[in-house]
């Protein structure tokens, strides 16, 4: 089933990587959205529907632990996966985010195959879940 993705990062070149990261993952995608920010993100969020969301954390207007926490405290929007993707490597920040709702947390720079397992995990029926840190 092809997914509906929403990439929330304040920089459009990271917007673009990540984008290209999931056209190569082998995944069927139906709507990739961008925002560039949290506020953005939960605008997009209350009038599409989506599958996962992928964040950055630190962004004007509303980072991406706020933006969590305002969907985790949404019943509409509680389930929806968010996966971090943030240069902030702090063990403090990825297990804050863990404990908010964040079922992966993608440290940049990347490699496309850890997006790749990070999908497939969250998409595939009998993958262990991604809540690891990558």
């Amino acid at each position: 089933m092809p997914l509906r993705v929403l990439i929330v990062d304040d920089s459009p070149v990271m917007r673009r990587v990540v984008r290209r990261t999931l056209e190569l993952s082998g995944h069927a995608f139906d709507k990739v959205f961008e925002c560039a920010n949290g506020l953005e993100a939960l605008e997009l969020l209350n009038a599409n529907w989506v599958d996962l969301v992928l964040t950055d954390v630190h962004m004007p207007g509303l980072s991406g632990d706020e933006l969590i926490r305002r969907m985790r405290a949404d019943p509409v929007l509680a389930d929806v996966p968010v996966v971090v993707i943030s240069s902030d490597r702090a063990d403090e920040r990825v297990e804050r985010l863990t404990q908010l709702g964040a079922r992966a947390y993608l440290k940049k720079p990347f490699r496309p195959e850890q997006l790749g397992s990070i999908l497939a995990s969250l998409t595939t029926p009998g993958v262990p879940d991604a809540a690891a840190t990558l």
